[in-house]
């Protein structure tokens, strides 16, 4: 199992309201975010409730472009969303962003987790190849930084 954590500190924002923004969230805001690293987020699909939904995200991390299509596998407002990623098939990578209020402040933990349970453990070579040392510090990097940037968008719109 592949297991890489970041926890980033944003002053002055909810939980509740980076969920809003991330559950919502569409290609124009997404690039406004970070002009020339996000790329694109589109919901190709959407449920009620939001479990389901399948979303496109397209960005670059460090010098690693990163394209994948995610459903939406939890979703509650100001606490978390996790997403799984997707080719044809679900695959065994998550993403999750949760959130934990402080005093005017909220801790974002984005974790990204990939890997097999059981006898299939022996196939998660696969994974450490791909999601490398380099790819975990360029992803350690990229969420403190895309994290900051939110702040300075949603702190506009209160």
């Amino acid at each position: 199992m592949v297991i890489f954590k970041t926890e980033v500190e944003v002053e002055g924002l909810t939980g509740k309201a980076i969920y809003d923004f991330l559950i919502n969230c569409t290609t124009e805001e997404y690039q406004k975010w970070w002009k020339g690293t996000h790329l694109i987020f589109r919901t190709l699909k959407r449920y009620p409730g939001n479990i389901g939904n399948v979303v496109l995200m397209d960005e670059y991390i460090g010098k690693y472009r990163v394209t994948l299509n995610a459903v939406v596998l939890r979703a509650i407002p100001g606490v978390e969303i996790v997403w799984q990623m997707k080719k044809i098939v679900k695959l065994p990578v998550w993403v999750s962003i949760s959130f934990k209020e402080e005093k005017n402040r909220v801790k974002v933990i984005h974790e990204i987790t990939a890997g097999f349970n059981g006898i299939r453990k022996i196939f998660d070579v696969i994974f450490k190849i791909f999601l490398s040392k380099d790819f975990e510090k360029a992803m350690d990097e990229h969420a403190k930084i895309e994290f900051s940037k939110l702040q300075d968008i949603l702190q506009n719109r209160f």
